[in-house]
């Protein structure tokens, strides 16, 4: 796996495009992320349809071709500096195959910022664009609201890359040693979900893989790893990095179920790396070289993420 395009990091006067790909966005929580870009000395700028409602389908923020217009509009624009994704839930796989990849590719690489949901996009804007992309607080959401400790890693991650480039987790190792590699990944599920479709990689070989997910019964997690396992998808990947499982069986549980499925990978896999859906999430970003220790829990990037 090779280490994907940089975008240039942030300054002072930025202009930042917020859409919605996914999920309605509550318009309280989208004005309180606001006024933060806005104390970061940024220009935040809100597509036209991000508080759209769907007719039909509740859980979605618009029509489909509404959500992937505005996406590929403020990408496409070249005053935008950085896309930020105004939060997750459900559908951004509806709507990442009516973007014109060609055009975005030739509007050049810059910022791109969400989890959860988003993990479809992280994907896809690797696979089609090469481009390194950031798995981190989305502009409503509430950590990105309420928690100093989310909004300092992002913005340092967007302003001054170079130091945050080692970023420690609060947990041991479940299988020790170092490994090195490309870090990918993002929610569990939506990875499994993923398989198959237009925009996949087809493995996470020579990869470090970043995994989180929430409010998932013990059962749905195996079942999504042992999919990924099945399919050969993580065959050749070099360690784990496990976040967030907010909502999720107890602690003890899941550790049992991520050392039953993937402690015969005989890789490095390091646990509580806190980021996902959990208070204070770091901010991680996907397609650099780095260096995994998880006993000591630490993932050090070989470059900053961002240019």
């Amino acid at each position: 796996m090779k280490e994907l395009l940089r975008p240039a990091r942030l300054a002072p006067g930025a202009r930042v495009a917020v859409v919605a790909p996914s999920g309605p966005v509550p318009e309280e929580r989208l004005q309180a992320g606001l006024d933060v870009l806005r104390g970061w000395d940024l220009d935040p700028v809100v597509a036209p349809h991000v508080l759209d409602r769907h007719g039909t389908f509740a859980y979605l923020a618009g029509t489909d071709a509404d959500r992937a217009a505005d996406l590929q509009t403020a990408w496409c624009d070249p005053a935008v500096d950085a896309v930020l994704c105004a939060r997750g839930g459900y559908g951004a796989q509806r709507m990442v195959d009516l973007l014109d990849w060609d055009a975005m590719r030739a509007a050049g690489p810059k910022v791109f910022v969400g989890f959860s949901d988003i993990t479809a996009l992280h994907e896809a804007f690797a696979a089609r664009l090469g481009l390194v992309t950031l798995h981190g607080p989305m502009a409503a959401g509430v950590d990105f609201i309420k928690n100093a400790r989310a909004q300092e890693h992002l913005k340092a991650t967007l302003f001054a890359p170079e130091t945050v480039r080692t970023i420690a987790s609060g947990g041991t190792a479940l299988t020790g040693g170092t490994a090195r590699g490309v870090t990918l990944g993002g929610c569990l599920s939506l990875l499994a979900a993923d398989l198959g479709t237009p925009h996949a990689r087809p493995s996470a070989a020579g990869g470090l893989l970043c995994l989180e997910d929430v409010g998932e019964e013990t059962y749905r997690l195996d079942r999504y790893l042992t999919q990924l396992l099945r399919a050969g998808w993580l065959d050749g990947v070099r360690g784990v990095l496990l976040g967030s499982w907010e909502g999720c069986d107890g602690r003890d549980q899941v550790r049992a179920l991520f050392m039953d499925r993937l402690g015969d990978l005989g890789v490095p896999v390091a646990e509580e790396f806190g980021f996902g859906h959990c208070a204070g999430a770091a901010t991680i970003p996907f397609g650099v070289a780095a260096e995994l220790d998880a006993d000591a829990g630490t993932l050090t990037l070989d470059a900053p993420a961002l240019r």
